[in-house]
């Protein structure tokens, strides 16, 4: 399935974006009223320059006591960002976002504008029921050779019994 495919992606709200330049202050403001955990980094092209996530926001400005008001964004964003196409593979970007530990992938057209943000959550969605049909199915077989298994030791049971009872009564 192509990222495109999936209704997230078709319903998804326009990406939170800034420019580099920008306070980090305004941009947490606006993160925080918009319930977004992270926010992309544009340039005028709208070309992906690099995302400030909630970790950054810890690791870069929190822990170290920077001043949001006085810090732009160039100076906490993650830089070298992963972006995907709409007709890339979902279930790869899923793989390669929980091998390589990142949560945000910025959908991109072919000029590399953002389009789009999909987050590891959005995926997830998509594998839950492929998940669970392949429970389903795993457990139907087990239990298909479980009973299999249980016909076969209840014959091996019924042949010890009978050849018990026929070696007694030839003694």
């Amino acid at each position: 399935m192509m990222i495109k495919d999936r209704p997230e992606y078709r319903s998804k709200p326009e990406p939170l974006t800034a420019r580099a330049d920008e306070m980090v202050q305004p941009a947490v403001q606006r993160m925080s009223d918009s319930n977004y955990g992270s926010i992309i980094v544009v340039d005028e092209d709208r070309r992906v320059e690099g995302i400030v996530t909630e970790r950054d926001i810890f690791r870069k400005l929190v822990a170290p006591a920077k001043d949001p008001a006085r810090t732009p964004l160039a100076d906490i964003m993650t830089r070298e960002v992963r972006s995907a196409a709409d007709t890339d593979s979902l279930v790869d970007w899923l793989r390669i976002m929980s091998n390589e530990r990142f949560r945000r992938l910025p959908v991109v057209d072919g000029d590399g504008r953002l389009v789009s943000v999909m987050s590891q959550g959005d995926f997830v969605s998509y594998t839950w029921p492929d998940l669970l049909n392949q429970a389903k199915t795993f457990a139907k077989s087990t239990m298909d050779r479980r009973g299999n298994l249980v016909m076969v030791g209840a014959g091996i049971l019924a042949y010890t019994i009978i050849l018990v009872f026929v070696l007694g009564l030839l003694r």
